[in-house]
């Protein structure tokens, strides 16, 4: 059960316009949103894992040579035990 704020219901009344066969049915509507909004979600996660993954094929590399060979092991012996 959903209470329908204005916020909903403007979301609702929106929705009736996109479907309106279903402009009388508001939980075959509310449905439909949640459906829709899924798939909006997780297009988006997509495309950010791909952007994320094209950075670093992008970057991959770009400080190579930048630490020496012992620069990780001289770090470490600084840290307390």
């Amino acid at each position: 059960m959903i209470t329908e704020t204005d916020d909903i219901e403007q979301a609702l009344d929106d929705a009736a316009r996109r479907w309106p066969a279903d402009r009388n049915n508001r939980r075959l509507l509310l449905l439909r949103l949640l459906e829709e909004g899924h798939r909006a979600v997780t297009g988006r996660q997509a495309v950010d894992i791909s952007r994320r993954l094209d950075a670093v094929d992008r970057t991959s590399g770009a400080l190579s040579g930048v630490y020496q060979v012992e620069y990780l092991a001289d770090l470490r012996e600084d840290w307390p035990e």
